[in-house]
């Protein structure tokens, strides 16, 4: 008890349960608490109607037993007596409904940072947390944040922040006031352990709900200045109400974001010292996006060893090169274009070959999995792409096995950040090798010196198919994106059908499409002996459902017509059910288990497996026969027909 743990009332309410159960898993954690004394250690905090419920359970299991309950156990227990469902659910709905007041950015990232830590399945895993968040904010900034695709909280939270400042100097965002959200005496919510019985654990919604309603207005105890209150824009300024007024050309009727004047000088630098909405999300600057921002490039090059750096300038003496221009949709459609599937370090990659490249690249996620060493550049190799955007290459990859139409070739990689193929084998390689592209042929030649040269055949345009991942899919359907599945069926092919055959169009008797009629009269007749004594069974048909009727009456016709069966008065009668085969169709089937019971059982002698090897031998063709209508290829003595009524 020395860590001083938050007792439990008993009457703090669902957040208060949630706050205690927090507080005390950090002191195990200060504490090395064992795991099997923490149902103990947390119990000896209970206080008042707590306290008295743990006795009950004491009482009830036992002292050992109770304090032999697991954490999580302990934890559900507990919660079930002081934390109810609906709690829980008026917790996560005022979760899900919180936004951003105005441009009041810290308060909103407070009551995230609360909820997320009193509501775990909704803001687990992170992304979820994400998206909870970002669909709070202002409408002025949220599209700006969802654009930056970041996947951690801390950058969205800056970044948010960053953002609201300077919608707020650009005016598409109210000026903060002094008062805000939950920050006052009196409005403060109470997230500690003093919470009286009756404490209302949407107060914090309620507050915000109120400060939207009351936008710019004062709250108790906010404004304390000597100007006075704008009846127009509810503001306290003096001089003449600024709204409805454009910030940048200082008109009235629009504003700033929808200004069609020239930006003063003295605005564009100050707003490229604040940041942008229109420039880089990072240093705020113009003239770049973030992707391409110098200072992301440079905190890459510091943590990367094998990576690419994006520059805003051509800066130091490094070789250049020129990466390739074309991506994986161009590809499809471009029959000059020869790209395909190779093998390289026994793995399967898209390769494409661009005379437009200087050197030869890989992609980073490829580099990672060929397990070969990273040789430091001397000097920077800079690449210039289609796009105007310069990456850099600080290592290379030496001997890489490329195996093209069955021979392997030695290849240097520059691993780098490549969209559409995994390597791109550029004219180092080609010149090398004296290697010719045939476009129309969508080829490449290799002279060899024996003389015949190699031609490494490209995949067709249908053949580069775009792949993700199970795990890439799964995010994209999460965020709603449109996902389209389609089975691909080539129904050019015929299927082969039986007569296709020799054997078997050459004797047609013998694999009759349909049985001619009733079987002949043998030497063995199949006949049915009944036990002595025993009367005819008829039991009463099986209920079948109005699809089976139809398929009945239509089996049965069918039937009619072969004279396989007849119209029958006999005392005798078998139900008859239905059994779905694997093709859809229905297989009727006669149940005789009543008649089996009174039939003398048949005895006949097994075949010997040496004597079935003997007749076969010497045979050519062998057959599975599928007795389609096995029961009317075995006639049945005249005289026990009756019994086989159904």
């Amino acid at each position: 008890m020395d860590c001083k743990p938050l007792p439990f009332n008993g009457t703090e309410g669902a957040i208060g349960l949630l706050h205690w159960i927090e507080k005390v898993e950090a002191v195990f954690a200060v504490c090395e608490c064992p795991p099997a004394n923490w149902v103990k250690f947390a119990t000896a905090t209970l206080e008042g109607n707590a306290l008295s419920w743990w006795k009950a359970q004491i009482q009830m299991f036992g002292l050992e037993t109770a304090n032999a309950t697991a954490w999580e156990d302990f934890k559900d227990m507990i919660k079930e007596e002081y934390c109810h469902r609906d709690d829980i659910h008026k917790l996560e709905n005022e979760y899900y409904a919180l936004k951003m007041v105005g441009s009041e950015i810290e308060t909103y990232t407070k009551l995230s940072n609360d909820y997320a830590a009193l509501c775990p399945n909704m803001s687990r895993p992170m992304y979820r947390r994400i998206e909870l968040y970002v669909k709070g904010l202002a409408p002025e900034i949220r599209s700006h944040v969802t654009s930056a695709n970041l996947t951690t909280i801390q950058p969205i939270v800056r970044l948010a922040h960053k953002l609201t400042d300077q919608a707020v100097e650009e005016g598409r965002l109210p000026k903060r006031i002094s008062a805000t959200v939950g920050t006052s005496s009196d409005n403060k919510r109470k997230w500690e352990g003093n919470q009286s019985k009756d404490a209302n654990p949407t107060q914090a919604p309620a507050q915000q709900r109120k400060t939207e309603n009351n936008k710019g207005t004062q709250q108790q105890g906010g404004y304390r200045g000597n100007h006075p209150k704008c009846n127009k824009c509810n503001r306290h300024h003096s001089g003449p109400c600024g709204k409805g007024q454009c910030q940048r050309c200082n008109k009235m009727g629009h504003e700033a974001k929808d200004c069609r004047s020239p930006r003063p000088v003295g605005q564009n630098q100050q707003q490229q010292h604040h940041g942008n909405a229109k420039g880089c999300f990072q240093c705020g600057a113009e003239g770049h996006y973030k992707k391409n921002c110098p200072e992301l490039s440079q905190n890459r090059n510091n943590n990367q060893g094998a990576g690419n750096n994006d520059q805003n300038n051509n800066a130091g003496n490094g070789a250049r090169g020129r990466a390739f221009v074309i991506g994986a949709g161009e590809a499809r459609n471009d029959p000059n274009v020869v790209a395909g599937k190779f093998l390289l370090d026994d793995r399967y990659v898209s390769v494409l070959f661009d005379s437009g490249a200087d050197a030869s690249y890989v992609s980073l996620r490829i580099s990672k999995k060929l397990k070969r060493p990273l040789s430091l550049l001397s000097s920077r190799h800079i690449v210039e792409l289609a796009n105007g955007r310069n990456i850099e290459a600080s290592h290379v990859i030496k001997g890489c096995k490329l195996e093209l139409s069955g021979q392997t070739f030695s290849i240097d990689l520059f691993p780098v950040t490549l969209g559409s193929f995994d390597v791109v084998i550029g004219m180092d390689w080609l010149s090398k090798h004296r290697a010719e592209i045939l476009c129309q042929e969508k080829a490449v030649r290799i002279p060899r010196r024996s003389g015949k040269p190699l031609i490494v055949q490209g995949g067709k345009g249908g053949e580069i198919s775009g792949v993700i991942s199970f795990l890439k899919a799964q995010k994209c359907l999460r965020k709603g994106h449109t996902a389209i599945l389609a089975l691909v069926t080539n129904t050019q092919e015929k299927e082969k059908r039986i007569e296709d055959f020799p054997v078997v169009r050459d004797y047609p008797e013998v694999f009759p499409e349909e049985l001619p009629g009733l079987p002949p009269h043998r030497q063995v007749e199949f006949q049915i002996e009944l036990a002595p004594g025993a009367a005819p069974i008829a039991r009463a048909p099986y209920r079948l459902a109005p699809a089976e009727l139809k398929e009945l009456s239509t089996q049965l016709q069918e039937l009619l017509d072969k004279g396989f069966i007849r119209p029958s008065s006999s005392p005798w009668g078998a139900p008859v059910l239905f059994v779905k085969k694997k093709d859809g169709t229905f297989r009727m089937c006669i149940d005789y288990r009543e008649l089996n019971k009174v039939t003398i059982k048949n005895r006949y002698p097994l075949p010997r497996i040496d004597d079935l090897f003997d007749q076969l031998q010497g045979s050519s063709y062998y057959s599975k026969i599928d007795l389609r209508s096995g029961y009317h290829q075995l006639r049945v003595r005249n005289e026990d027909i009756s019994k086989t009524a159904f």
